[in-house]
């Protein structure tokens, strides 16, 4: 299982920006301290998805894990091309877990979106180390996800993430001022788009989520001296 250290930010690409631009943000973010990058890009082929996936492992240069939605064919692919692909996210209507794990390898970084009581309990009766963690959501409505489920505010996102061992992700319009209430609610991480992909300063944005993320510890290891 990932350390959940390493889940602490993560930065899911908006797909209506331009690939390059879309590249020089990731540089900026990644250099700034995010943890996870999730390539999305829904309206585009396997074959395009798996040439960016291979130009943005070039990107990140291992500074950061490297995570592709919901494609594991084109995960596998990337990889053959010599891309370093760390692992997928998944949907609730994507390949199951268990078929990515048996894909991926034991090493792989496998998350999951839940947004029910019925997802909570999937994910429970998955065997120990399929999923790494799960993405729960949304936090608040967002135009990045139009169809999204009905928002779960800080306290929704509280009870489920108390209710599972999983690590869970917060994600759906979270905002900087959201991120230590999500932290102490026992929030793994949080993973936003708009946030850093459509700011000015995508590198300023990044640290400042960054040292958002870090603070709830940082702080407990203050009181713990």
């Amino acid at each position: 299982m990932i350390r959940a250290a390493r889940l602490a930010v993560h930065l899911v690409t908006d797909d209506r920006m331009p690939f390059d631009r879309l590249a020089d943000v990731v540089d900026a973010a990644v250099g700034a301290g995010v943890d996870v990058v999730q390539l999305r890009a829904k309206s585009i082929s396997a074959r395009e998805l798996l040439r960016q996936a291979v130009a943005m492992s070039d990107v990140i240069d291992r500074r950061c894990l490297l995570l592709l939605n919901d494609r594991v064919d084109v995960a596998v692919a990337a990889r053959e091309a010599g891309a370093l692909v760390d692992g997928v996210h998944l949907g609730q209507a994507d390949v199951p877990p268990e078929t990515a794990r048996r894909l991926l390898g034991a090493h792989a970084v496998i998350g999951w979106t839940a947004n029910s009581p019925e997802h909570r309990v999937a994910a429970s009766a998955l065997r120990s180390g399929t999923v790494d963690y799960l993405g729960v959501g949304v936090i608040r409505p967002t135009s990045t996800k139009p169809d999204h489920p009905p928002a779960l505010g800080i306290d929704g996102f509280a009870a489920f993430a108390t209710s599972t061992t999983v690590p869970c992700v917060a994600i759906g319009g979270v905002r900087l001022s959201d991120v230590a209430p999500l932290r102490e609610a026992g929030a793994a991480g949080i993973a936003v788009v708009s946030a850093i992909c459509g700011a000015d300063d995508p590198a300023a944005a990044s640290r400042a989520f960054r040292s958002a993320a870090d603070a709830l510890a940082l702080e407990a290891e203050r009181v713990a001296r």
